[in-house]
Order: C-alpha cells, then structure tokens, then sequence
C-alpha cells in the first residue's frame, strides 16, 4: 500500500499543466470561406449570369492571398520559454534579448549555459511557445478527486 502511495505522488509530481505548443498564424482563407458564404446566401437570389461572375472574383481573392512570412525575431519575446529547433535539434530556451540578428537566451534547467542563434538557424515552423494547458490541468484535477474519492471510500469500507 505505501509503494503504491508513494508511486502515485510521484507521478503527479512529474506532470505539469504547462506545454510547448506552436501557433499557428491567422488563417485569412477561414474569414474568407465565412465570407464566401454569407455572399452565396445573397447571391442565390440573384442571377446566374452574376453568381459565375462573383464566383470568378472570389477565386481571384482567393488565389492572390499569400501567408505572410514570419519574423522570428518578432515570435521570440524576452522573458518568455520557448522550444525551437535549430540545425535540426531542439533547445527548451527562455530568451534574454536580440542582438542585431543573434538571439541571446539561457537553457531552462540550466541558465548558466548561454546560446547564441542567428536568426537564420532558427526553423520559424517550429517555434513553441510554453502554453498553460487546460485540457490536461482537467485530467490532473479528476484524476485528483477520483483519488480523494477512493481514498475516502477506502477508509470508510
């Protein structure tokens, strides 16, 4: 029984709340798809002749709208912890500041260790930001009242 208590408070102990999570840019096709269909509920009142042409149109506005590059140095705020990937490994970092193009940050479990990146090396696709997670605080805090639950059904039985 004791084993198995001090298993449990060990493995609460190692989880956390908190994730690496990448952010995804705004989508400019998802506010145009609403777009699209608020005009197609107008349109189905009006001719076919004026429905293929603004059909044209919106395949037009929609060819022409290019994801905007991301800046890394605009991703990557002091003071805050990130995971990204550099020459193919990654680095769980909390960044101190830019220095021209160089990025100056310290290792999480570690901040003596100081790196250096050029904001070249840097994969701007794989840059996570350190997020609260409530889907998994849920989990940890059912699983908690479950365990009270049955703790106190133990000691009652």
């Amino acid at each position: 029984m004791r084993k198995n208590f001090y298993l449990i408070i060990v493995s609460l102990c190692l989880v956390s709340c908190y994730t690496y999570q990448v952010k995804k840019p705004a989508d400019p096709t998802a506010t145009d798809n609403k777009q699209d269909s608020k005009r197609s509920a107008e349109l189905a009142k009006a001719s076919q002749g004026e429905m293929d042409s603004e059909k044209a149109e919106s395949q037009k506005s929609n060819s022409q709208v290019i994801p905007a590059p991301i800046n890394v140095q605009e991703k990557l705020a002091p003071n805050k912890n990130f995971k990204i990937d550099v020459d193919g490994k990654s680095y769980k970092i909390i960044v101190d500041r830019w220095e021209s193009d160089s990025l100056v940050a310290h290792s999480v479990r570690n901040p003596k260790v100081i790196f250096k990146f050029h904001k070249n090396q840097i994969n701007s696709e794989k840059i996570a930001e350190k997020q609260f997670s409530k889907p998994i605080a849920d989990i940890i805090t059912i699983a908690a009242y479950a365990g009270i639950g049955v703790g106190i059904w133990s000691l009652l039985k």
